[in-house]
This record gives C-alpha cells, sequence and structure tokens, in this order.
C-alpha cells in the first residue's frame, strides 16, 4: 500500500526541483502556474538503513525496499482554482497526504508570482483556493442530506449539522483537518475527499547557504505555523538537485559536509512524509529477498500477512517474529531462537516498526 503524496504551492517554490530530487522521473520545470499540461508522477524510494543490516547476515539475492507514490501538481496562484487550475485539483484529491513547499529564497533571476517573497503569505494564498474549493464540496453534500432528511433518513439530520460545522470552519478560512468534529463525525466527508483535511508537512526551500540552519524567511514560516503541529522541514531543492547528480558516495559525503549536512535533506522529507500517514514498516528475510513492508500502524500480524498477499491472510496459521535490534545484534535466526528472541504470534499480534516476520499459512 505506497503513499500517495502531492507535492504543492506556488509557481516557482521548487517544487519541481524538489521532485526531480527524489523521483524516478524527472518533470519539466515552469516557472508560471499552470503552463504543464499535466501533473508530473515518480515513485521514490524510502531510505531505510535496516534493509542494508540484515542482509548483512543474510546475503539475498536481492534488496526491495518500500515506496512512495509522488505527484508534482502545478503551482497554484491567487484565484486559479476556479479557473485553469481546477483540473489539477483532482490530482490534489486523490492524495492521501500534502507536501506543501513554500519559497523562502531570493533570487532576482526568478521574479516571484505575487512580486515578493513572503512564505507566510504564499501559504494563505495556497489554503484559501483549497479552502473555497471545499466549501463548495461541503455546500453540496448539504443539499443532498437535505433531501435524505426529507425522504426520512434517520442519520441525515445529523449529518446537516456536522457538515455546517465545516461549513463554518472553512468560511472563518480554517482547514477542514482542525474542524471540531469527532472521528465517528468525519465519516460523513469521507465521500467528498475535502483537501484541506489531509495530512500536510510544510517544506520551506530555502537557498544554498540557509540548507543546514534556515534563514529569516523559515524561520517566520515556522512561527506563524506552530498552532497547526505541522511539520516543518528546511531544505535548499537546488543544492539537493545538485548532490543527486553525484555518483559517488565519497562525493556526495563531502558536498553534504560543506554544506553542514549529515544526509541529503531529501531522505528526511521522504522518512517524514512515509511517517505522516502514521505508516510503519515490516521486514521479510530470506535467500530470494530482504523486503520492506508499509503497514498502518495497529495492523495485525493476519492484516500485515494480507499485504503481502491475499493468500497469506486467508489462511494465516501463525507469525515467527523476530526485532530487527535482535537479528542484528544476534546475527542469525537460529541465534535468535536460541536466545528466546524469535516469538511466535498469532493473528491477533499488533506488529511493531522493524518487525522480520515469516508468515505460517495454509490454504
Amino acid at each position: 500500500m505506497p503513499l500517495h503524496c502531492g507535492i504543492i504551492g506556488l509557481a516557482g517554490c521548487g517544487k519541481t526541483t524538489l521532485f526531480n530530487c527524489i523521483s524516478n522521473t524527472r518533470g519539466e520545470i515552469h516557472k508560471a502556474a499552470f503552463t504543464g499540461s499535466r501533473s508530473n508522477l515518480g515513485v521514490v524510494t524510502v531510505p531505510d538503513r535496516r534493509l542494508a543490516e540484515i542482509d548483512g547476515f543474510i546475503h539475498s539475492a536481492r534488496i526491495v525496499p518500500t515506496t512512495i507514490d509522488m505527484v508534482d501538481i502545478p503551482g497554484l496562484t491567487k484565484g486559479g482554482g476556479n479557473t485553469e487550475g481546477s483540473r489539477f485539483l483532482a490530482d490534489i484529491r486523490n492524495a492521501d497526504a500534502l507536501i506543501h513547499v513554500v519559497r523562502c529564497f531570493d533570487d532576482p533571476n526568478l521574479p516571484h508570482v505575487e512580486g515578493s517573497v513572503d512564505p507566510v503569505r504564499d501559504k494563505e494564498i495556497v489554503d484559501l483556493e483549497l479552502e473555497i474549493r471545499d466549501l463548495e464540496s461541503v455546500e453540496k453534500k448539504i443539499q443532498k442530506m437535505e433531501k435524505l432528511v426529507r425522504a426520512g433518513e434517520k442519520e441525515a439530520k445529523h449529518g446537516i449539522s456536522v457538515l455546517n460545522i465545516y461549513k463554518e470552519h472553512l468560511e472563518s478560512f480554517k482547514p477542514a483537518r482542525t474542524a471540531p468534529v469527532s472521528r465517528e463525525d468525519r465519516k460523513f466527508i469521507d465521500d467528498i475527499f475535502l483537501l484541506t483535511e489531509k495530512p500536510v508537512m510544510y517544506v520551506c526551500n530555502v537557498n544554498d547557504r540557509s540548507a543546514a540552519s534556515g534563514n529569516d524567511y523559515s524561520a517566520k514560516f515556522t512561527e506563524a505555523v506552530k498552532p497547526e503541529k505541522a511539520e516543518v522541514l528546511i531544505l535548499a531543492a537546488a543544492l539537493e538537485s545538485e548532490i543527486a547528480e553525484l555518483e559517488s558516495p565519497e562525493d556526495r559525503a563531502a558536498f553534504l559536509a560543506d554544506a553542514g549536512l549529515q544526509e541529503p535533506g531529501v531522505n528526511r522529507l521522504v522518512r517524514a512524509a512515509y511517517h505522516l500517514l502514521d505508516l510503519q514498516t515490516f521486514f521479510t528475510a530470506g535467500p530470494k529477498e530482504v523486503r520492506a513492508w508499509t503497514i498502518h500502524k495497529g495492523m495485525t500480524a493476519q492484516e500485515a500477512a494480507g499485504v503481502i498477499h491475499s493468500d497469506l491472510e486467508r489462511g494465516f496459521i501463525r507469525a515467527e517474529v523476530m526485532k530487527h535490534e535482535d537479528f542484528v545484534k544476534l546475527g542469525s535466526e537460529h541465534a535468535c531462537r536460541d536466545a528466546g528472541k524469535l516469538m511466535i504470534e498469532g493473528k491477533n499480534y499488533i506488529v511493531k516498526d522493524g518487525d522480520i516476520m515469516h508468515i505460517r499459512f495454509n490454504v
């Protein structure tokens, strides 16, 4: 179940440069809003050192990391959501989570679409466009629910009251994700896929000199979004692009050291995006492959088996589970078994991040 992330932001904020650093495909960079014919689609590998650590003892035929589907959506502009940008809002609607890039750098060769660099204002422009579209969706849903009330549908009246909470919240220029609605009552918006209901993280795109510690623009932005309790990453997309083009690990390490970085910032971005939806990883390991699998936190061993293949879930018998830390420390499955670190778990076992599992099944 790959995570599907949408990268959004105003035109010229550096979204596509960032996308090209992390994706297996490259998108064409457009300096004007909506000049691309479609969104850029790519697959991003989630970096996880544990795969190599496990394989260091098994020496399998191949290593298979988990991935994220990434969509770079053409830049929005003020009022664009109601005109040429409408077709791209569907790509935002289909995303599981949003990575909102804001421009935090000056460049006289790349004029800002609003005439000046102000990441807080830019965020508000994008938010407003999405909130306007969400408000339209909520109002249409209210009209449908009113018909159900007249038809005698029992839950429809309560549904309208919940939708009116969203309506008032959006009219106050607040995203749907912060509306004071219970988890249970959020079922009334499940079918309209509100844009501002999606989890979001922010990326402050800074210049090369500010890659390690940020700048005044990013500091101002970080302070402004504190009430949202959303993650804010500082990256220099242009610098990351140069690092990504280096083939030698030694050259990349030297480049990073010069910039005051311990690892490419895009690695942090991918990991943060992966965890944005409360996901985690478990592993399978054998002579054919060492592989990472994505599951939601709280999934049982039987449900996790179904991520591998539906037959494993249907015919689940038990799971043999080792912790990644124990396996690396002891060096083999046999050693883990002798040390009492290989557990036999049933279908209701809650899988933990880093578990190495072997599923026993019969169909």
